[in-house]
């Protein structure tokens, strides 16, 4: 898929778990480790935003395009 998702590498950064940010954004477990492993079809514009100011991040250091 060419949309590769960089949530791991920012959770590593800040030195956060899945948990503590399942939490914070509140967002189910099941569903933050959906979008970490790369198996989202999608994400809300809104759990975008939550993620970002969880991580204090922008979009573009979660979400990028490696053409095929």
């Amino acid at each position: 898929m060419p949309i590769v998702v960089n949530l791991d590498i920012m959770l590593a950064k800040r030195k956060m778990s899945v948990t503590e940010l399942s939490e914070r954004v509140g967002v189910a477990l099941p569903n933050i480790s959906i979008l970490k492993n790369g198996r989202a079809k999608a994400v809300r514009f809104t759990t975008l935003e939550a993620i970002c100011a969880a991580l204090d991040c922008q979009p573009g250091d979660l979400l990028e395009y490696v053409p095929d």
